[in-house]
């Protein structure tokens, strides 16, 4: 005796529909195109400056006072039009040693940006699982310290730098804006990498911590490595600042043969204005080594800032 099977109505279950390919949805792609259209022009509009400025640099002064940077796009073919007097005027200024002021300014940017990242991260790991008395109220005066002004200290600390002869010290001349760059930098890199670090999955620290791990194996073998989007995001800003700056640089540093790189470009124009035109070629060589660096760690930067944005 044979009993009767139900019908069985075919069903596609929720993981088939999931790994079937989707056709192309041309409404999506139309709808679309308004976005990609306002994607590039906003790209063309913060690029336009920056060629502008390139092409400008290769152009020598007459060109430049009698007729705009786009008149070379009639025959970019034309090479007569270019010319290097421009960057040879920059980097063989004899006023300034530029490679000096470039060594200088290396000097001053990479120590300004390990300092704070070697810092800002053992006090963002302390902030995020290491519990102590007092920790949110000392992170929310961090935090607050964002909001004042770096001129309200350069008085008093180098006033107290000069009693102890750090400023111009004979054996590290640079010590005086190492620390201050350290302690400017600090307060927005710990907020960064503490806020990272708090979104990292509690379970993971948690198995660690059950298996005997101590608080430094922690940092190193776990936070560390699972931040590092985080930290070439705090990279790239710390080291652009500190290699474009030149107010802090005048204030611990000042002139001579320890000017950092932006002293010296400064220094291309004279007090009635003449010698403006070199400020195209300075500003491509001020940016060729800031530039290396975004590309060499942009594929972080993105990830790094929208994740350190999860948890406050």
């Amino acid at each position: 005796m044979t009993s009767a099977t139900p019908a069985v109505t075919p069903r596609r279950s929720a993981l088939n529909r999931a790994n079937e390919t989707p056709g192309f949805n041309w409404r999506r792609s139309v709808g679309r195109i308004p976005l990609h259209i306002a994607i590039i022009f906003i790209a063309l509009v913060w690029i336009l400056p920056t060629f502008g400025l390139l092409i400008t640099s290769f152009r020598t002064q007459a060109d430049i006072n009698t007729s705009g940077w786009w008149t070379v796009l009639k025959n970019p073919l034309d090479f007569t039009q270019y010319t290097l007097e421009n960057y040879d005027a920059v980097i063989n200024n004899p006023n300034y040693d530029m490679a000096r002021a470039f060594r200088n300014s290396l000097l001053i940017a990479i120590p300004g940006t390990f300092f704070p990242l070697l810092f800002a991260a053992s006090a963002a790991y302390a902030f995020s699982w290491m519990n102590f008395r007092g920790r949110q109220t000392l992170f929310v005066v961090l935090v607050g310290m964002l909001v004042v002004p770096l001129q309200l200290t350069f008085i008093p600390v180098l006033t107290m730098f000069n009693k102890l002869g750090i400023t111009n010290n004979p054996y590290i001349p640079f010590l005086g804006i190492w620390i201050a760059h350290t302690a400017y930098g600090l307060p927005y890199a710990i907020y960064l990498l503490r806020n990272y670090m708090g979104s990292l999955p509690r379970e993971i620290f948690e198995s660690a911590y059950l298996d005997g791990c101590s608080h430094i194996t922690a940092f190193l073998r776990l936070a560390l490595p699972l931040s590092i989007p985080a930290i070439a995001s705090l990279v790239i800003f710390q080291f652009l600042w500190v290699w474009n700056d030149l107010l802090v640089a005048l204030i611990y540093v000042g002139g001579g043969r320890n000017a950092p790189l932006t002293y010296a470009l400064s220094g291309l124009i004279n007090s009635l204005g003449q010698g403006w035109h070199l400020l195209t070629a300075a500003a491509f060589v001020s940016m060729a080594l800031p530039l290396v660096v975004f590309l060499a760690l942009q594929r972080y930067f993105v990830r790094g800032i929208l994740a350190g944005s999860v948890k406050g």
